[in-house]
């Protein structure tokens, strides 16, 4: 196993919704009032949401889990990994939480499997919010794919290469704490492997014309990982959807305060 990741609570065991295949998925909730469901990136953990996933449990009620394969969830099949797999993963949650609709907001695949949720099950979807995500890596034209050195980077497992890809070295340094939760994860390195694939096999381009929910679309304009130019033709593509783009790279969601501000005035909104 990899690098052993923390709960918020070490002496508590997390709720556990079962998936259709029977694979046990780990889930958490915190605070109370309507349903939010965050869904993490590619192999990230529940916990990774960290000072996000507490500031909005200060008004609403947030469930976050780790995805099969990560943390407390169990593993199944990594090679049968997918978008849509992890989106179903999702529903379990839904359904184990008594929850029948709820605001969903992904960060990076955890955007491309909310694509899904919200493409194939629009009653259990109120609002999307997408952060740092595509519909497909292959979108978009050659100058707007990734860098093999920055693939390279990521899945280099080192965090200290990784660390510049997400997020601003001063916010790091002086949060070391909510880094450390974004980065640390239990996973088998087949897990892993089985999470890359699915990621960078995603295509939901046919799927996005369906989906119902007024849309929040976030992006940092700094994103080596998954470049800006993806989110404004995913901003397109979805029919009820506006596009937010911010002075940031990757992990937006935890060292740049405006995308907190923009999802909570966004999910309170009438």
């Amino acid at each position: 196993m990899l690098a052993c990741g923390h709960a918020l609570d070490s002496h508590a065991v997390p709720p556990l919704a079962t998936a259709d295949d029977g694979v046990p998925i780990a889930f958490e909730e915190h605070g109370t009032g309507v349903p939010v469901l965050l869904i993490a990136g590619q192999a990230t953990g529940m916990h990774g949401w960290g000072p996000f996933a507490r500031a909005l449990a200060e008004d609403q009620r947030v469930i976050a889990f780790d995805h099969r394969g990560i943390g407390g969830s169990g593993s199944g099949d990594p090679a049968s990994y997918s978008t849509r797999l992890f989106a179903d993963d999702a529903l379990a949650v839904l359904d184990a939480a008594g929850v029948s609709a709820a605001h969903v907001v992904g960060h990076s695949m955890g955007g491309r499997v909310a694509q899904w949720l919200a493409a194939e099950h629009p009653s259990r979807v109120r609002r999307l919010v997408l952060i740092g995500t595509t519909w497909s890596d292959r979108a978009g034209g050659p100058g707007e794919r990734r860098d093999p050195a920055v693939i390279a980077d990521l899945l280099s497992g080192d965090r200290e290469r990784m660390l510049p890809l997400f997020f601003d070295a001063a916010w790091a340094e002086a949060n070391p704490e909510a880094v450390t939760g974004f980065f640390d994860r239990v996973a088998s390195r087949p897990a892993l492997r089985g999470h890359f694939a699915a990621s960078r096999d995603h295509d939901a381009s046919g799927a996005l014309g369906r989906i119902r929910a007024e849309t929040l679309v976030i992006h940092g304009t700094r994103d080596a990982l998954t470049p800006v130019a993806h989110a404004r033709l995913l901003a397109e593509a979805i029919p009820h959807s506006r596009l937010l783009e911010l002075d940031a790279r990757h992990g937006l969601h935890l060292d740049t305060p405006a995308v907190l501000e923009a999802v909570a005035a966004f999910l309170a909104a009438p």
